[in-house]
């Protein structure tokens, strides 16, 4: 009984990622792919893309307190980043990402400094939010397959 009462809490706090918009059909593909072979997958690859990730935020922070600024050298930094977090489903950051990029484009220095800003607010949210759903998902055992949110 306590499992199956774990198991609807995972669920639940699965669903809630999709809807208050943190995750995106991109990480439903990733469920997909995990099996009884490889059970942690998404976990796996959610902790790689948090260890490269924290360095590229280095990177772009650094690029960022450069004047003048290079926004083509950051936008390709950010082009980068947005491609990583699209591959985990990382929905609220790769939003904040595009809206760093539309900046670099314009070159709107303190439009890309409070996007960045709000990026790393987003990506620590989330990372916390993952760390959590997989830990409670360890404790609760192997859900069935992945499916769709509602």
């Amino acid at each position: 009984m306590e499992r199956t009462h774990m198991r609807r809490q995972v669920g639940l706090m699965r669903q809630s990622l999709f809807t208050q918009g943190f995750l995106d059909e991109q990480f439903i593909q990733l469920e997909e792919l995990q099996d009884d072979a490889n059970p942690n997958f998404v976990e796996e690859i959610a902790t790689l893309y948090y260890c490269d990730s924290s360095k590229s935020l280095q990177t772009i922070e650094q690029a960022l307190e450069k004047t003048p600024h290079d926004f083509n050298k950051l936008d390709n930094h950010m082009h980068q980043f947005k491609g990583s977090s699209s591959s985990i489903g990382a929905k609220k950051v790769k939003d904040e990402c595009q809206q760093f990029r539309e900046y670099c484009k314009a070159g709107n220095r303190e439009g890309c400094m409070r996007t960045f800003q709000l990026l790393k607010k987003e990506h620590a949210t989330l990372k916390k939010k993952l760390e959590a759903y997989f830990q409670m998902a360890r404790q609760a055992g192997p859900l069935e397959t992945a499916s769709r949110p509602k």
